[in-house]
């Protein structure tokens, strides 16, 4: 399973391999290969060079299995300056989740200064050693360079990671994918606890102001809210350049069912 991508594909279906497993169910895939996966969709069907996928929101409201996957896709809106796209994830012919995209064509960047956080001040990933505790990548989910904080310490928590597979089979993965992909990171960032993980996001959106550039991706944990088991989380995101968005969720708690 080192190398193994999270889907092959066959014609229009996909079939999620191990590498997909997520953390709540053996039996179930990881939140952010759906994403993944829905992002894909979207693009490869409907992006272009001139528009940005400024907004990503996906829906999860099932947990799916290894069954086969097809995904659909819908032009909502296919304006000159904006584009608006429906996805949905069928897991065995079961919907599983959808996504939403708008998409935002290149324009001049107005005159005047505006208001933004300050950049972070964090090292490059290439000047910062691996974690020891492996397990800290979720078996291989991804590789990581932690920078302050971890899950679960009380306090700012920054780290870089990139991914360590490819999303199908001998596709190559695309900056928006990559940006998906990461984003589900948000909810084990910004939501665990001094007693480990117990929310399990529901949804999440991604805000891309502009593509990745790189392998790396930053997170800076900016949120953390809950009241009777409901939470959201948000995270900046970052490439080795800057800034590029954000990317929140919200969860509900969760426990994690056993084989």
């Amino acid at each position: 399973m080192a190398n193994d991508p999270f889907f092959t594909q066959e014609g229009e279906r996909f079939q999620p391999t191990r590498a997909s497993t997520g953390p709540w169910d053996p039996k179930s895939l990881h939140g952010r290969v759906v994403i993944g996966l829905l992002a894909h969709a979207i693009e490869a069907k409907h992006g272009a060079p001139e528009f940005v996928p400024a907004r990503l929101t996906v829906d999860m409201y099932r947990l799916p299995g290894f069954d086969p996957v097809d995904v659909t896709t819908r032009m909502v809106r296919d304006g000159r300056r904006i584009k608006v796209v429906d996805a949905e994830f069928f897991s065995g012919g079961v919907s599983m989740g959808r996504a939403t995209c708008q998409l935002l064509r290149h324009t001049e960047t107005p005159s005047g200064k505006v208001w933004t956080p300050a950049n972070w001040d964090a090292p490059k990933p290439d000047d910062i050693a691996p974690p020891q505790d492996r397990r800290s990548a979720l078996g291989g989910m991804w590789e990581i360079r932690p920078i302050t904080g971890m899950m679960g310490t009380v306090g700012p928590r920054r780290l870089w990671m990139r991914e360590v597979r490819e999303l199908i089979g001998s596709v190559p993965m695309t900056p928006f994918v990559r940006a998906a992909l990461a984003s589900d990171f948000a909810s084990p960032f910004a939501n665990a606890g001094g007693d480990g993980l117990h929310y399990i996001n529901s949804d999440v959106t991604l805000y891309l102001h502009r593509q990745p550039r790189g392998e790396w991706l930053g997170f800076e944990v900016t949120n953390h809210q809950a009241t009777d088991g409901v939470a959201i989380g948000e995270c900046f995101a970052y490439d080795v350049d800057g800034p590029i968005g954000t990317a929140s969720v919200c969860a509900l708690a969760q426990r994690r069912m056993r084989d």
